[in-house]
């Protein structure tokens, strides 16, 4: 089947007029890659869209600065300039193949062989490219078949690519995750199950990347079951065990029950023990933010129905709604996150208006008055007269 993409529209998007005309796009210099090529042919709304140029980076930045549009050298060392033309952004990269690669990195040389170019990407949906002008799309790895059958597949010899880059581990499972159906490639999936280990040699900060795009998409569960099968998480993240998956496929649940979006911080917990120490312990591993690390270790660390409105007034209406999906009540998750929480009718300063005197016993009275308002459902009026009034007795010599 012949596919293309809608030429004259994406000629139309801001600022790509000037810039295509600029990289020399209607003799040939310059297509569309990538992403933008696949999520396009799959209907999917594209964000993105990057340009692949036979031109050298001296020359893209040259023919950019004299159409006055603004470069940006983001990664000029491995070909790339972001072009801002008209207020909008678009990578541009010079075709380039590897020279050597290490799993982690690679050095490059630029081409001006677009098949060259394309056998350097990962997979065949990934390796596309688009004619500006009349919208045809280049394959020379079978990726429109690919992509009608909804199959992820690397490039070549799935061992060599694992390899050049060990991310594409990680990439391969995402993308089945996003993009594919049905049964996953058998050749890519026992080169990864192979080279799970390489995973070892990368940073914390790429794994964690890859793994909460992966939990991300819509349904990550099966895809997640398959990696704890095949033990591909194993030397990086060994907390995770095979039985969290039945927990993450509860939450995924969950989450569509309460019409709550899914959230890959809170998925991750999902497949933590329930400790918060070792969920922090991770965080940790995983170069994730401090707040981000709280959030993980809070998540994880509930166990059990909790009161909903208890927990969110003392933790924030995030945390809370984590807690409570990962608890198993999706209709509590769902009023507390339009719940505001009331604010304490009564202040230190109200205490010694009647009778307290300033000091330490103030503010032991405050916390008192307020976790048995919150216990008590934060009743008003002379409800909550009666919870001060004890209080007050109480604080009294």
């Amino acid at each position: 089947m012949e596919l293309s993409i809608d030429a004259p529209k994406w000629r139309r998007l801001r600022g790509a007029a000037r810039l295509l005309d600029a990289l020399g796009a209607s003799e040939g210099q310059t297509r569309y890659v990538g992403g933008a090529v696949r999520d396009q042919l799959l209907g999917i709304p594209v964000n993105d869209v990057d340009l692949a140029t036979k031109l050298r980076p001296d020359e893209v930045i040259s023919r950019l600065e004299s159409a006055k549009i603004r470069a940006v050298p983001t990664g000029i060392e491995h070909g790339t300039i972001t072009a801002i033309s008209n207020g909008h952004a678009f990578e541009v990269t010079t075709l380039r193949k590897d020279v050597s690669t290490d799993g982690r990195r690679a050095t490059v040389a630029f081409t001006d062989d677009w098949q060259e170019d394309a056998a350097r990407r990962d997979f065949t949906i990934n390796a596309l490219s688009a004619d500006p002008n009349t919208g045809q799309v280049h394959d020379y790895f079978g990726g429109k078949d690919d992509l009608l059958a909804r199959r992820v597949r690397f490039i070549g010899d799935p061992l060599e690519r694992i390899a050049e880059d060990h991310l594409r581990i990680l990439r391969y499972f995402r993308f089945h995750a996003r993009f594919g159906q049905g049964e996953m490639d058998t050749a890519a999936l026992d080169a990864c199950e192979t080279r799970a280990n390489d995973l070892m040699a990368l940073s914390r900060e790429r794994i964690a990347d890859e793994l909460l795009k992966l939990l991300s998409v819509a349904d990550p569960a099966p895809t997640v079951a398959v990696m704890l099968d095949r033990s591909i998480l194993l030397p990086v993240l060994p907390e995770i065990q095979p039985g969290a998956i039945g927990r993450l496929r509860a939450l995924v649940e969950g989450e569509r029950a309460a019409g709550i979006e899914g959230d890959p911080l809170r998925r991750l917990a999902s497949l933590l023990p329930r400790d918060a120490a070792s969920a922090e312990r991770v965080a940790a591993r995983l170069k994730l933010s401090n707040k981000a690390r709280k959030r993980l270790g809070f998540a994880a660390g509930g166990g059990g129905e909790e009161n909903a409105m208890a927990l969110a007034y003392f933790s924030g209406t995030e945390p809370a709604v984590d807690r409570l999906l990962l608890n198993g009540q999706p209709e509590a998750a769902a009023e507390i996150a339009v719940w505001r929480a009331p604010r304490l009718p009564i202040s230190g300063g109200g205490l010694i208006e009647r009778g307290l005197t300033p000091g330490p016993a103030v503010a032991k009275a405050l916390r008192a008055i307020e976790e048995r308002w919150v216990a008590s459902g934060f009743p008003k009026d002379s409800g909550f007269d009666t919870i001060v009034n004890d209080a007050i007795r109480s604080a009294l010599p």
